[in-house]
C-alpha cells in the first residue's frame, strides 16, 4: 500500500474520549437520558463513560457513533485535526 495516499493527522487539542462523547452529546442538544434511550447503554454508564470512569470500548463506540451520527473514530480519537498537504 502507498502510503502517500494517506494524509497526515496531528494533535490539535487535548481533550478525553469521555469529554469527546459529552461534546457531541450536548451539540446535538441530547441529554444523557436520550443518548441512553437511543442506544440500549444505561445512563449511569454513559455518565460514568462521560467522566472517564469507565472505558468506551469498541463495541460501546459503534453504538454510540451510531446514535451522534458520527463514525467510531471522533470519539476514541478526540483532538487529532487533518492537515491536508498541498500536491505541489
Amino acid at each position: 500500500m502507498d502510503m502517500s495516499q494517506f494524509t497526515k493527522a496531528k494533535k490539535a487539542v487535548s481533550v478525553s474520549v469521555g469529554e469527546s462523547v459529552r461534546i457531541i452529546r450536548e451539540l446535538q442538544e441530547l441529554s444523557q437520558t436520550e443518548l441512553a434511550a437511543l442506544t440500549g447503554i444505561p445512563q449511569s454508564t454513559i455518565s460514568a463513560i462521560e467522566n472517564d470512569r469507565v472505558n468506551l470500548g469498541v463495541e460501546r463506540a459503534k453504538v454510540i457513533a451510531r446514535a451522534l451520527m458520527v463514525h467510531p473514530s471522533v470519539l476514541v480519537f478526540p483532538g487529532w485535526e487533518v492537515v491536508r498537504e498541498s500536491a505541489a
